[in-house]
């Protein structure tokens, strides 16, 4: 008799915690809900800006890109410049993968686009931090940053990798069908109008750095990219990349990766000479 008793007494305590957390988790998610994303916070330095563009025909004119020089980790000249581009100036598009991580799987992607003129415009989907906040990806499930479109100098956005923080970075060469660079960059440019205007929520798993880039591609050419789960984990998006015949092949897949990597020449680099062009020197010709 004890032993029921004492048996239905766990079972109703554990039904108890159980509807505790429930009620809990409900509450949180009902006020996370009404949660909106906003563009007037207390924003880290190096995100302070929205980079904005106007086009007048294929003339594109950026506003606030950022160009800073990395001394180390955090310090840095703080500049934003206004640079104009061509889009039929586009020479190359170059698929960057950051690898962050002893973890494979959890890397950083991004864009560059070459132009003839020596221009390196890089587009970076990121997490929008506020002063005094880091990011972690169990907070970017629940509504803790604004998802941040960074279009920078292209030796801003690598420099710091490769160098500043010394992290394993790969450079790819995308295979893009005439025109097609064009209206990804205009794409682009389009969704950075667009988070400046009305801010959105960064999610770990559905609006991160490569889904984003896969939505943008995908708005393109619908159906180019399919959803799998290397895009989830940006670290095996190379593969995945190579197999649908995204970037170059340079000898199969094995020696495509081993001749992208970038960051033990980029240590290499004395600052005199152009750092993209530095670079590159090494990659194999179009």
């Amino acid at each position: 008799m004890l032993q029921n008793i004492a048996l239905a007494v766990m079972i109703l305590s554990s039904l108890g915690l159980i509807w505790l957390f429930i009620r809990s988790m409900w509450r949180r998610y009902v006020r996370l809900m009404a949660e909106t994303p906003r563009l007037d916070r207390e924003w880290v330095d190096d995100c302070k800006h929205l980079t904005t563009a106007k086009f007048k025909g294929s003339k594109v004119s950026l506003s606030k890109v950022r160009d800073f020089k990395w001394k180390n980790k955090r310090e840095h000249d703080g500049k934003w410049a206004d640079i104009d581009v061509d889009l039929d100036d586009i020479k190359d598009v170059w698929f960057v993968i950051d690898h962050f991580h002893s973890i494979k799987a959890l890397a950083h992607t991004m864009l560059t686009f070459e132009f003839g003129s020596g221009d390196f415009i890089t587009f970076s989907f990121e997490t929008r931090r506020e002063v005094g906040e880091k990011y972690h990806p169990w907070d970017g499930l629940w509504r803790a940053y604004e998802l941040y479109l960074l279009i920078s100098t292209e030796r801003d956005a690598l420099h710091l990798r490769t160098n500043a923080r010394s992290h394993k970075v790969h450079l790819f060469r995308v295979q893009a069908p005439p025109g097609k660079d064009k209206a990804l960059f205009s794409a682009l440019c389009d969704r950075s109008n667009a988070l400046a205007e009305t801010p959105e929520w960064y999610h770990t798993i559905t609006s991160t750095c490569t889904t984003s880039i896969v939505d943008q591609v995908n708005l393109i050419t619908p159906g180019r990219i399919p959803r799998m789960w290397r895009t989830l984990l940006p670290g095996h998006s190379a593969r995945a990349a190579w197999k649908l015949k995204l970037i170059e092949d340079w000898g199969g897949y094995d020696a495509t990766i081993t001749a992208s990597r970038i960051d033990e020449r980029a240590m290499k680099w004395d600052g005199k000479e152009e750092y993209s062009e530095f670079i590159r020197a090494h990659l194999p010709p179009k």
